[in-house]
């Protein structure tokens, strides 16, 4: 660890203590550097950026409420990480099907052809002025993975077609590298299930992706 990241660790950690005794400052001050990353991953599991800063709000409502649940056996990033996705789950599980406003689409042509099954026409793309407030900091493993294909609209597209709970395993585990443990104590299942949903993602993945999705631009 740098003397700097040292620094800001200590900082966070006085931040943190002066929010549990009820500071609300100190808790906006310590939760302010991940907020733009937390609604990059409420996005990756709505595909909706208004809904995912609707579910950022939520998060740190719950973080609040919660505070005094953390005990740094996690990084305060993870945590809020964890509460994010059970957020998205929350409000997946909600809603079944999502019901689009008349003002989104045209009037259906009954004797149009549907639309291919890849296609997902509510999905709304993620502003790269947003991404740069990110990406563009200092380079680090947590600013890579925000730049890497998986904020691209093919797999939005993709994960879209996922089951909530393989969709926020598949981000966990393969977007932010989180252990299978890990993963299952964020969203409170099995290890044992959270590797056998893993696996039944990736597999409807490969018949979704392009094989060369590793080579996309942002």
């Amino acid at each position: 660890m740098t003397p700097s990241a040292r620094s800001l660790a200590r900082d966070e950690q006085a931040a943190w203590a002066a929010a549990v005794a009820g500071d609300r400052d100190a808790f906006a001050i310590v939760t302010l550097r991940y907020r733009r990353e937390l609604q990059v991953h409420c996005y990756r599991m709505l595909g909706s950026l208004d809904d995912a800063e609707d579910l950022v709000q939520e998060t740190l409502l719950r973080a609040w409420r919660r505070r005094e649940t953390f005990r740094g056996r996690s990084t305060l990033r993870a945590w809020l990480y964890g509460i994010a996705t059970n957020a998205c789950l929350d409000a997946l599980e909600k809603r079944s099907r999502r019901l689009l406003p008349p003002a989104a689409t045209a009037p259906a042509d009954p004797l149009a052809a549907p639309p291919p099954a890849s296609e997902v026409g509510w999905l709304e793309p993620y502003p790269d002025q947003l991404l740069d407030e990110i990406v563009d900091e200092e380079p680090g493993p947590d600013e890579m993975l925000v730049a890497r294909e998986t904020i691209e609209l093919a797999f939005l597209v993709s994960i879209q077609h996922l089951p909530p709970r393989q969709r926020a395993i598949l981000i966990l585990r393969d977007v932010l590298g989180w252990s299978a443990r890990e993963a299952a104590e964020a969203i409170g299942t099995s290890v044992i299930a959270t590797n056998s949903a893993l696996q039944r993602a990736r597999e409807t993945l490969k018949d979704n992706l392009p094989r060369r999705r590793l080579e996309w631009a942002r």
